[in-house]
């Protein structure tokens, strides 16, 4: 997905929070503003958000010398879902069709994300997703990819949301390889924060490599890239995975909850909404 006029107030205010997540020194955060208007005064609007991000949340932290801001978040997050697995796991299991209650709970989970929302109710706004209809459902080609692939790709987006995605793994039933970044950027997660979710149980973590709050393939280590183009099937959660694969010439589900106006419009649906969205299928 292309940049548009309206994301560079957004860069701006992702930019600040991570700023003062990461210090309180009002200096260091107003150098850190004044060094992003002059990048972005050269950035191209052909451009993924994504890759401004990955560029503004390196400048937070060589800004504030903090490396990971989120940390903190990140682990309460995954503490708070994890206390949650029991209750989700019993939604699954006594529902009628357990793949199709794993999928609405594993996109319910993309509501944890500090990149698009300043505060929420994870409680809340779980509860307020497994309630709403999907906009957008390609299950009948979800389920027909699952059914003829030997192996699943997951590539997962934020600390937390981990364990969501852990409860539609265990539905999937075939290996699975999840995809982490391969350094701390905002709350999204990282090899360690995979593991405190116990997805190592369940499936093979592999670092993407990127640094970007989405997967930029020309970021990412070659072992990932490999894997991507041997796989059949391909699980992308959240708006940045979207935000940079969504041009890619190949198939891919992705699994997301709206949280931007301009990404709404560009994919012709509400903020708000809840997607599983297959692309070239």
């Amino acid at each position: 997905m292309k940049t548009y006029l309206d994301c560079i107030p957004c860069f701006f205010k992702q930019a600040l929070r991570a700023g003062q997540m990461a210090t309180n020194d009002e200096k260091l955060l107003k150098h850190l503003l004044d060094e992003l208007g002059l990048m972005l005064s050269n950035i191209s609007l052909e451009s993924t958000p994504p890759e401004t991000g990955r560029l503004i949340y390196q400048m937070v932290k060589e800004v504030t010398g903090n490396p990971d801001p989120f940390r903190k978040v990140k682990r309460e997050n995954t503490r708070q879902a994890l206390n949650l697995y029991p209750s989700l796991k019993k939604i699954v299991n006594e529902s009628g069709d357990s793949l199709l209650a794993a999928i609405q709970i594993a996109v319910a989970g993309n509501v944890i994300d500090f990149g698009a929302n300043a505060t929420f109710d994870i409680d809340t706004a779980i509860t307020e997703s497994l309630e709403r209809d999907f906009s957008i459902f390609d299950y009948a080609a979800f389920r027909s990819f699952m059914a003829k692939s030997k192996q699943v790709l997951y590539i997962g987006d934020n600390a937390g949301e981990t364990v969501f995605d852990r409860i539609l793994i265990e539905q999937i039933n075939k290996p699975v390889i999840y995809v982490v970044r391969g350094a701390p950027v905002i709350n999204d997660a990282t090899f360690d924060d995979a593991i405190e979710a116990g997805i190592d149980k369940i499936a093979t973590i592999v670092s993407s490599g990127t640094n970007a709050p989405g997967t930029i393939l020309s970021t990412c280590n070659s072992e990932f890239r490999q894997i991507l183009k041997q796989s059949e099937f391909v699980i992308a959660k959240g708006q940045g995975n979207y935000e940079a694969l969504s041009n890619e010439n190949r198939p891919i589900f992705f699994l997301l909850k709206v949280k931007c106006k301009i990404i709404a419009d560009d994919i012709g649906v509400s903020k708000g909404d809840i997607l599983l969205r297959g692309i070239n299928t």
